[in-house]
């Protein structure tokens, strides 16, 4: 009878050095814009879900991803509380105006999987239109699928710890304060309830036509990373800027208009 393995467990990587991550982000970053390019010319049309625990890094993932490309072909959704007019209306029917069109990319922080989520674990819904939205979404994304639109979902997973840390620093930091909302913190003790949540909505919408894919979050810069290689991966794309050949124009001559003398108002140089 062979011994059972005494392996020590699997070590984590360090968390990823600031140089070493932007040097890899700045690569990811021309690839981003080599897609934007790619997306436009074609008329494609990209959704992206970003979901995730409290804390888990959904909306630097988003910038990081966004600081070097347009606002105008990617634009970020990130809806607030539905208004007592949306309540009424079928559940999906706010998210759909935002839906991508040809050329655009639409990245939802949060989208509508709320109802699989937050309103479940608060109790903002019954467990009925729980069950119902379940049943329905994996039609409701088959739908956009077979409209062409390109349907990419992430779940961004971060451990109890970690969690704990990042909403505490948040606290401790004026300039992160506003980020700490007060649902963040009557949801904060509810872990075990956002788990059964995801594993449920991960059962009945996990398809074939629009997986999950899970990234690990606890570190941020590696998430981002990873995060971006793979959405890359996704959707397939040729680099046509070389393409654009630009060239600055000769400038015209400079002095032959006279700037008026006027009481220009100044900002203060203080740095």
């Amino acid at each position: 009878m062979s011994k059972p393995s005494r392996k020590p467990p699997k070590k984590q990587p360090e968390k990823l050095g600031g140089k070493a991550y932007e040097k890899a982000l700045k690569n990811l970053h021309v690839e981003l814009v080599k897609l934007q390019e790619w997306v436009v010319a074609k008329g494609l049309k990209v959704c992206i879900v970003f979901e995730g625990r409290d804390g888990a890094g959904k909306g630097g993932t988003i910038k990081a991803i966004t600081e070097r490309v347009s606002p105008r072909v990617f634009r970020v959704v990130a809806l607030p509380a539905p208004t007592e007019r949306e309540k009424t209306q079928m559940y999906v029917q706010r998210y759909l105006g935002h839906l991508p069109a040809a050329g655009e990319v639409v990245i939802f922080d949060r989208s509508w999987y709320n109802r699989a989520g937050v309103e479940r674990v608060m109790g903002f819904c019954s467990g009925e239109q729980v069950d119902k939205f379940l049943t329905g979404v994996p039609g409701f994304e088959r739908v956009m699928v077979d409209s062409g639109i390109i349907l990419i979902k992430y779940w961004l997973e971060v451990s109890a710890d970690e969690q704990t840390r990042r909403l505490q620093d948040r606290i401790n930091d004026g300039r992160k304060l506003w980020k700490l909302s007060p649902m963040d913190l009557k949801s904060y003790s509810r872990w075990d309830e956002y788990t059964q949540a995801r594993d449920e909505m991960f059962q009945a919408s996990d398809t074939a036509w629009a997986p999950w894919f899970m990234a690990n979050s606890n570190d941020k810069r590696r998430a981002r990373l990873n995060i971006i290689s793979h959405l890359l991966s996704r959707i397939p794309y040729k680099d046509i800027t070389r393409d654009q050949q630009v060239k600055l124009p000769k400038r015209g001559k400079i002095g032959k208009y006279k700037a008026v003398a006027y009481p220009f108002k100044f900002v203060e140089e203080r740095f």
